[in-house]
């Protein structure tokens, strides 16, 4: 037992305690006993915290899911649908089809499983489609084992902080519809989220009409102050869609002349998305007119 207690104390001092001169000789025969016994001791090496979390997956019922090294889903693709979009938040994320045509630029935060992305890409040819993500690892697993293509005249994987590019000037007033969903390992609400952020998104969408959909944690704190900072970010001219599976709520913010819409116009326009993109869109605005209290006989204004 002396010699556990010996060992343990001299491992102590490794780790950042300095021999100190003044002590007295009986404690330097001590120290001097416990660098004998470090020196049979095992080397122990502490972990450095690696930047990002391991990007793992899992598959069930046909469908891969995308992990950053916890239960919490950042992602999913159904292997036969590679090209569907699987997960219904995800679904609503492209609410902004029902207020703008499609645009010539579409910039995704956060790749995640590149749902978003690669859907965009597939399906509105007349879009430049953009991806930004920080974290390559991720970028890797979206091309290896989420189908996304390579880089090309229309599509482009930026791996970049999303705060830098929000607040590059180049990107300023040039974006139709910004779509973010930056989530760490946590999953406990986005990890950009300021007042500052938010207009910064502002700032990058088109004068004329732009959106932003955002995907933000209904059963957190985090979606109060959330809401409140997009809310003055964006004037309040915000509205959250009804929360989805595990508390997933999608928020949509406008730029751009203020819209009154009859949801008659709205219905008509989540028809033809349905027809033509499979998209359930019919739900989107019942969820908006929910939402927004009121009732689908009327318009839409924000």
């Amino acid at each position: 037992m002396t010699n556990l207690i010996r060992r343990a104390s001299a491992e102590a001092r490794a780790f950042g305690r300095k021999k100190d001169n003044s002590k007295s000789k009986k404690r330097e025969r001590a120290a001097d006993d416990d660098r004998d016994d470090l020196a049979n001791a095992p080397r122990i090496e502490a972990p450095r915290k690696p930047r990002f979390a391991p990007v793992t997956f899992s598959e069930e019922g046909g469908v891969r899911y995308l992990h950053f090294g916890t239960e919490w889903v950042q992602g999913a693709m159904r292997l036969k649908k590679p090209d569907h979009i699987e997960l219904e938040y995800a679904q609503q994320m492209m609410a902004w089809l029902l207020f703008v045509e499609t645009p010539e630029r579409i910039v995704q935060l956060g790749l995640g499983a590149a749902a978003l992305t690669k859907f965009c890409y597939r399906f509105l040819k007349r879009a430049k489609v953009e991806a930004v993500e920080l974290n390559p690892a991720v970028v890797i697993a979206a091309r290896a084992m989420f189908e996304l293509p390579y880089d090309d005249a229309r599509l482009t994987v930026t791996e970049r902080d999303a705060w830098e590019f929000v607040n590059d000037r180049a990107n300023h007033g040039t974006i139709g519809a910004l779509q973010i969903d930056i989530y760490d390992a946590t999953a406990r609400g986005p990890v950009l989220d300021s007042v500052s952020f938010y207009r910064a998104c502002r700032a990058c969408l088109t004068p004329e009409a732009g959106v932003v959909t955002i995907n933000l944690f209904g059963d957190h704190p985090s979606f109060v102050r959330n809401m409140r900072h997009l809310n003055e970010a964006f004037d309040r001219r915000v509205i959250a869609l009804p929360e989805v599976h595990d508390g997933n709520r999608v928020a949509l913010a406008f730029a751009g002349p203020a819209l009154d819409v009859p949801f008659a116009a709205l219905e008509a326009r989540a028809k033809l998305i349905e027809a033509e993109l499979g998209l359930p869109a019919r739900k989107w605005v019942k969820g908006l007119a929910e939402s927004a209290g009121v009732a689908t006989s009327g318009s839409f204004s924000i």
